[in-house]
């Protein structure tokens, strides 16, 4: 027998205290305990980094930057060469993402802005033909403000709001929802359109167009590298 892993106090010298485990007891349980998901996840990475290159510059400037983060928390109980190794990696693992995706970021974005983008909107949501009607009109004849509509009528969230909702990412809400704020000017009062098992009254209050600042940037670096990750993973062969 070839153990891998011992359990238990070693200073201890009754045996019952202790649990020896081979290989083939070892990788089964890293399976059914979703341990080996994240090892073969890591193991990815490693090989995917395993080319790039740092300066001695970028790497203590990566290290300092890392203890800056543990400032005032308490540190993992790890020595100063591991958190050296952990602080490297990370360095290594943003420059391949740069290597591999930075160079169509832009284009990527305008892909997605209009996802990205977020609106603030009224929303009343109900499930009476007529009552939504009626709403409409209200609001249309300027009879009742948006927002004393929705604390009488709403039957969803938005009741406890005055029916103001947001700001929201376009791409977290429904599809038909999106579609109508991305094309709405501001203020414009939408008819009652079914959407889902609700009719709802929606007017755009003010769109916010998604911007390519860093911290956009840094996302959708983090985005495609997930989507490429999941998919390496995807493709393995678990072998145990």
């Amino acid at each position: 027998m070839n153990p891998v892993l011992q359990l238990g106090d070693v200073c201890q010298q009754a045996a019952a205290r202790l649990r020896t485990m081979t290989k083939t007891e070892v990788l089964p349980l890293l399976a059914d305990y979703q341990i080996l998901p994240l090892l073969v996840k890591e193991m990815i990475i490693d090989q995917a980094i395993a080319q790039i290159e740092s300066t001695p510059q970028e790497e203590k400037l990566a290290c300092e930057q890392l203890a800056q983060q543990y400032q005032g928390r308490q540190q993992p109980a790890m020595s100063p060469q591991q958190l050296q190794q952990i602080a490297i990696r990370q360095l290594k693992l943003e420059k391949f993402k740069e290597t591999a995706w930075g160079g169509d970021i832009d284009a990527y974005f305008f892909q997605r802005k209009s996802q990205l983008s977020r609106a603030i909107y009224s929303l009343i949501s109900t499930n009476d033909v007529g009552i939504s009607q009626e709403i409409y009109f209200r609001i249309q004849e300027g009879e009742q403000s948006f927002a004393q509509l929705a604390r009488e009528y709403a039957q969803g969230p938005e009741s406890q709001t005055d029916g103001l909702i947001g700001p929201v990412e376009l791409q977290t809400i429904h599809p038909v929802l999106a579609k109508i704020l991305s094309i709405s000017q501001p203020q414009q009062l939408v008819p009652p359109t079914q959407i889902g098992d609700w009719i709802v009254i929606v007017r755009l209050e003010k769109l916010l167009p998604a911007q390519l600042d860093r911290s956009m940037r840094q996302r959708l670096l983090n985005e495609r590298f997930s989507t490429w990750l999941q998919t390496e993973m995807a493709s393995q062969n678990w072998l145990l």
